[in-house]
Parts: C-alpha cells; structure tokens; sequence
C-alpha cells in the first residue's frame, strides 16, 4: 500500500509539473491549446489526489492521528479544487496558473513528509472529532485567503500598469480591477471567519484536555497574530475605506503572517 501511495505521489508530481508549464505557454503568449491542455492535466492531478486522500481516509477512518502528509496534501487538493472551480465559472485568466504554482510547492515540499514516514498529531479519541473539524477549517481558511493573495497581487501590478498606461496584451488579458477587488474580498469574507472558528475549535481542544500551556505555542500564538491581521484589514476595508492599494498591501502583508503561521509548525509542539 505505502509503494502504491508512493507511486501515485511521484506521478502526480510530474503531472502537476507538465500541467503548469503548459499554463505557462498560455501564461506568456495566449496559447489556447496550451490551457486546454494543462487544464486536462490539472483535472487529472485532482484526481490522483482525491483517490490518495480518499484511500488514506478510509485506512485511517479509526485512527487517533492524523498525519503532516494528510494535512498538505489537503491543502493543496483545496488549491486545486477552488482554482478549477473558480477558473471554469468565472474565466478569471491566470489565476489557476498562479495559484497552482502555490499548490505544486505546497506538494513538492510534502515529499518530506512521505506516507508511512512521517510524524503525527497525536489526540485522545475524545478530541478526534474536534480536531478533525479544525483541521477541515483551517485547511478551508488556508486556501481562501492564499486566492485571496492572489487577487491582491494582481491587483497591485494591473493598478501599476493602468497608472503608467502601459496596455499590453497581457495586462488586456486580466480582469478589471473591481473584479479583482470583488473576488479579494469574497476570499476575506469566507477565509477569516473559517480562521476564526478553526482557532476556538483549537482553544476548546486545549482547554478540554488539560493543556492551557500550549496556548503559549508558537502555532497558536501565530494564529491569533494572523487572525489579528487580517481584522485589521478588514477593519481597513469596511470603517476607514482605505483605497484598493493599500488595501492590497495590506492583504499581503497579512498573508505573509499567514505564511509564517503555516511554517512555525516545525517549531509547534501543538501540531
């Protein structure tokens, strides 16, 4: 079982790979074969992922444990279920290459955390369910707000094109700036409560068995700074109308506080 995990994992990664450079192609000179073709890549990639998710969730239903490899892998499903979605409903261009590119490294960096070798976050069956509903949550939160910075990156380069009235084909291909604004904001709406909830879901398991210490825990302590963030910008956003600049500024900036939360992991004796 952990060599055919480990045979589907490699064969998604190389997929994963040739998928994005055929976006790439279409990235950097509209080529519409390219997309097509890496679109049929990518779907197939969310099905390689979906069987080795599925079948570590039916081996594992029972377990007490869940697994630093489950949890990217998720992660980067999430990416490439809601980037599918989002580019076939909306024609959003470049935003499935973009956060795919998130998704893939996300994956890549997840070999070191292989099936059947990596650590565990250990619970008592008592807090399973509870953990298991944070995880679904924060992974959930985790994805809305990576788009979300997504948006708030195109949005700082389209502004800067129009400013210096540079129209090229490429800045003709993204989406107006009060789309790019709408969709940054629907991520915030749906990503910070998900953050929010995941952080008293993780609160209540602490309390509940005993561990009020680790509320001290660089895991946790990031958490609440990340969510702290983002109401900021929320905060920005809806009392202050701050113009979409700063704003976007503001999304990245939280975002990186994102990225650190997601990397003191390593160093959590939470997770």
């Amino acid at each position: 079982m952990f060599l055919t995990q480990k045979w589907l994992y490699d064969a998604i990664l190389y997929i994963y790979a040739l998928s994005l450079l055929f976006y790439f192609s279409d990235f950097m000179d509209a080529n519409r074969r390219a997309k097509r073709i890496g679109t049929g890549l990518l779907i197939f990639v969310w099905i390689l992922q979906t069987i080795i998710l599925v079948s570590r969730l039916v081996t594992h239903f029972e377990a007490t444990a869940i697994s630093s490899f489950e949890y990217w892998l998720g992660f980067s499903w999430l990416l490439v279920t809601i980037s599918l979605v989002i580019s076939q409903f909306f024609k959003i261009e470049f935003l499935v290459f973009l956060v795919n590119i998130i998704g893939f490294s996300v994956l890549a960096l997840n070999l070191y955390s292989r099936p059947g070798m990596d650590e565990q976050f250990g619970v008592s069956q008592a807090m399973r369910d509870l953990l298991l509903v944070h995880i679904s949550l924060v992974l959930c939160a985790y994805a809305s707000l990576t788009i979300g910075s997504v948006f708030a990156g195109m949005y700082l380069f389209l502004h800067k094109q129009l400013k210096g009235k540079r129209w090229t084909p490429f800045t003709r291909r993204l989406p107006s700036l009060d789309t790019i604004e709408r969709f940054s904001d629907r991520a915030i709406i749906i990503g910070v409560p998900l953050l929010a909830l995941s952080l008293s879901v993780a609160v209540t398991v602490l309390l509940a068995e005993g561990r009020p210490r680790l509320m001290l825990d660089w895991k946790v302590l990031t958490s609440f700074a990340t969510l702290i963030f983002y109401v900021n910008y929320i905060i920005q956003r809806a009392m202050l109308r701050r113009p979409g600049t700063q704003l976007a500024r503001l999304h990245l900036i939280a975002f990186v506080m994102l990225i650190i939360n997601l990397l003191s992991s390593y160093l959590s004796t939470f997770h």
